[in-house]
């Protein structure tokens, strides 16, 4: 759950890099099937991008500091202190995609009620829907709808629709509209769905000038069908951001060739994410001298061992050096050895022993219930058995067994 989480929080991060680049860099070029076709594989690209799993070589080998965990004195056990975050985030996170994917359902819906109310026919080989009233002109998957009075009169308008299923720009919007679901939070995400949507405006206009119809009056036509034909007269106020942003692409010089180079930019900020995305086992810079030693107190689980008792259960707890149980965690952490094999390999892990302080103090049957390591499992036992005596436990006036299950975290920071 949490790695799900993180993937979903760093995907998030190289996807909003990479639009920040396009928007800061690229979005007013006139290479609208360049950029699109860009935006989408990069989309998928950076999306993926933490998947990617890539040994970096560290800055320096040298290890961190050690982690051990020990024992607690208490009266029962205490397990690992852990945050409902993970599974308040995950909600919240499904929660979002549901709401975006039922908001996407019921549009779809809407979509397919408003054709079966029109006339379905087919023109110029596209599956078109004949809509009733002053319905605006769109495309859904391969279908157009248009309302009769501009399939009538406006043939630029079902040319421009014909050209968004031709450059297939649905299957654009269904990718995107994935992207949507699963990284919904990203704000960065909505503007490049509005901003997809304008290459597609852009792309579909170049196609239909090209077709040969007049440059002016299409732009008028726009107009017209953005305002209302009563307003017209008032269309200089105009403030249809996308309208203004598709007449000035018409109306502006190529860009440079030299510009599609820009995208090279691409590929060091590639680079830095994959390092990013994939750190060195030993990492963390660290000059010996200052490596230290930490400690992690958990209280105990316990085991049965015959007529032992376990730790939770007797009456006065055994006691190490003059002190609670977390004297033994503070004595196995001064004198345990991170192997060297171990370290220089990243191995890290929790190496879990049970052992049972006797009726005269000393530490028997130390047993290994959970490895990670062969040299990190005998490092444990072997600073376990070595352990000087206890006093031992006391149950009903007398001198008692009693069994620990302690936990050794070996862990490279």
């Amino acid at each position: 759950m949490t790695a799900f989480l993180l993937y979903i929080a760093r995907s998030g991060l190289y996807l909003a890099v990479f639009y920040a680049f396009y928007l800061l860099v690229m979005r007013r070029t006139t290479f609208f099937r360049l950029n699109r076709m860009v935006l989408l594989a990069g989309s998928l690209l950076y999306a993926l991008l933490p998947l990617l799993r890539v040994r970096t070589a560290p800055l320096m080998a040298v290890a961190g500091p050690l982690t051990i965990a020990g024992v607690e004195d208490g009266g029962g056990v205490a397990p690992e202190a852990s945050l409902p975050w993970p599974l308040l985030l995950l909600g919240l996170y499904v929660a979002g995609v549901a709401v975006v994917a039922g908001v996407t359902f019921l549009s779809a819906q809407r979509i397919l009620r408003l054709g079966r109310r029109g006339e379905c026919t087919r023109k110029e080989g596209f599956r078109t829907f004949i809509l009733s009233g002053n319905q605006p002109s769109f495309t859904f998957g391969k279908s157009i709808y248009i309302g009769r009075e501009d399939l009538d009169k406006q043939a630029a308008i079902f040319t421009h629709e014909t050209m968004h299923v031709r450059c297939r720009h649905y299957l654009d919007l269904f990718l995107f509209r994935a992207i949507q679901m699963l990284w919904w939070w990203n704000p960065l995400v909505w503007v490049m769905r509005t901003e997809l949507g304008l290459l597609h405006e852009y792309e579909a206009d170049e196609a239909v000038i090209c077709k040969g119809i007049d440059a002016t009056q299409y732009q008028l036509l726009l107009v017209r069908k953005a305002v209302g034909e009563q307003r017209f007269s008032l269309a200089s106020g105009f403030q249809h951001a996308q309208l203004k942003n598709r007449i000035s692409m018409m109306l502006k010089p190529s860009s440079s060739g030299w510009m599609r180079l820009s995208y090279l930019a691409l590929l060091p900020l590639l680079a830095v994410l994959v390092y990013a995305c994939n750190p060195s086992k030993n990492n963390n810079v660290q000059a010996p001298a200052e490596e230290t030693e930490t400690l992690e107190t958990k209280a105990p689980d316990t085991a049965e061992k015959g007529d032992a008792i376990p730790f939770q259960e007797v009456e006065v707890k055994p006691t190490f050096n003059g002190g609670n149980a977390n004297e033994f965690t503070k004595w196995v952490n001064s004198h345990l050895t991170y192997p060297e094999a171990a370290k220089q390999a990243g191995i890290q892990g929790r190496v879990t022993i049970k052992f049972t302080v006797d009726t005269d103090g000393s530490v028997t049957d130390v047993l290994l219930l959970r490895g990670v390591d062969k040299e990190l499992d005998e490092a444990a036992l072997r600073v376990v058995s070595n352990s000087p005596r206890w006093e031992p436990g006391m149950h009903n006036g007398k001198p008692v067994m009693v069994t620990f299950v302690f936990p050794v975290i070996f862990k490279i920071k």
